[in-house]
C-alpha cells in the first residue's frame, strides 16, 4: 500500500490524474515521488504536496490518501484495477473515465463523481455534488457501466446522459435526476427535489422518498409491489410512470406511493 499524506493546506485546484493504481504499479517509490501534478498552473511533483510512504509488497495495489483533499481533482482517472482509499474529502472529477477497481471516500466528494465511468465501484461515505455519473457539458457520453454509491445526499443532474450502470443515493437528491438518461438505474432512498427523468429515453429511476410532482410528459402505467434495482428487489408499492413522452422515451419512474399521497389523483388515469 502506498500512503500519500497531505503536507500542507491546498489553496488552489490541483490536477492529479497520475494518482491511480495503473500508474503506481509500474513505478518504484522514488519514481512515484516525482510524478507530475499541477498546482494551479504550476508544475509540481507528488513529493512537493504529499509525504509518500510505501508499507506494502509489490502485490498490493492500494493507494491510501490522507488529508483535506477538496482541491484535488481527477483522482483515479481512467483507473482499471486496484483500490484507492481516501481518509477525507475530495474534489471534482473523482474516478473520471474509470474502467475498474474500487474507490472509497470516507468523507464528501465534489461534482462529477464517476463522469464517463465505464466500470468499477465508487463509494462515497458522505455527500456528493452535482453531475454524478454524468457526461461533460456538450457531450452525450455519460456513465456506461459500473456502480456509484453515495451514502449521504447528492446534488442535481445525477445520471445526466447515463447509458448504463447503477447509481445509489442513500440520502436525498437534487433536481433533474436522470435528465437525458438513456439506460441504467438510479435508486434514491431519500427525497427528490423533482424534475425526475426530464428528457429521458430509457432506464429506470426508483425513489423511496418524497417527490414534489411528476413532469406532465410522463404517464402513469401501474402500481407495482416492488422494483428491481440491480440484483435486489426493493419493496413498494410504487406508482410506475413511463416517459419522457416528449422524447418518445421508454424510461420508467418508480415513485413511493406511501410517501407521495398527493399523487393519488393520477390513479384515475390508470389503464383499466
Amino acid at each position: 500500500m502506498i500512503t500519500l499524506t497531505q503536507k500542507h493546506r491546498f489553496r488552489v485546484p490541483i490536477h492529479a490524474e497520475n494518482i491511480t493504481p495503473d500508474i503506481f504499479e509500474t513505478k518504484t517509490i522514488d519514481e512515484i515521488k516525482i510524478l507530475p501534478v499541477f498546482e494551479g498552473n504550476r508544475r509540481r511533483v507528488i513529493a512537493d504536496l504529499f509525504k509518500v510512504d510505501d508499507d506494502s509488497s509489490n502485490e498490493d495495489r492500494t493507494i491510501h490518501l490522507v488529508g483535506d483533499l477538496t482541491k484535488l481533482k481527477k483522482i483515479g482517472a481512467k483507473m482499471s484495477l486496484g483500490q484507492i482509499v481516501v481518509d477525507g474529502s475530495v474534489g471534482m472529477r473523482l474516478g473520471e473515465g474509470m474502467r475498474g477497481g474500487t474507490i472509497t471516500v470516507k468523507g464528501n466528494a465534489d461534482s462529477w463523481v464517476g463522469t464517463m465511468m465505464k466500470g468499477g465501484l465508487i463509494e462515497v461515505l458522505g455527500n456528493a455534488g452535482d453531475y454524478i455519473g454524468a457526461s461533460y457539458r456538450g457531450s452525450t457520453e455519460g456513465m456506461k457501466k459500473g456502480t456509484i454509491v453515495v451514502h449521504g445526499d447528492a446534488g442535481s443532474d445525477v445520471g445526466c446522459f447515463m447509458k448504463n450502470g447503477l447509481i445509489k443515493v442513500l440520502g436525498n437528491i437534487g433536481s433533474f435526476a436522470g435528465i437525458n438518461m438513456r439506460d441504467g438505474t438510479i435508486l434514491v432512498k431519500g427525497d427528490s427535489e423533482g424534475r425526475l427523468g426530464a428528457q429521458m429515453r430509457g432506464g429506470k429511476i426508483v425513489v423511496l422518498g418524497h417527490v414534489p410532482s411528476i413532469l406532465p410528459t410522463f404517464t402513469i402505467n401501474s402500481i407495482r409491489r416492488r422494483a428491481r434495482v440491480g440484483n435486489e428487489r426493493v419493496s413498494g408499492p410504487f406508482y410506475m410512470y413511463n416517459g419522457d413522452i416528449a422524447e418518445m422515451g421508454e424510461g420508467r419512474l418508480y415513485v413511493s406511493k406511501a410517501k407521495n399521497p398527493h399523487l393519488k389523483v393520477y390513479e384515475r388515469y390508470l389503464p383499466s
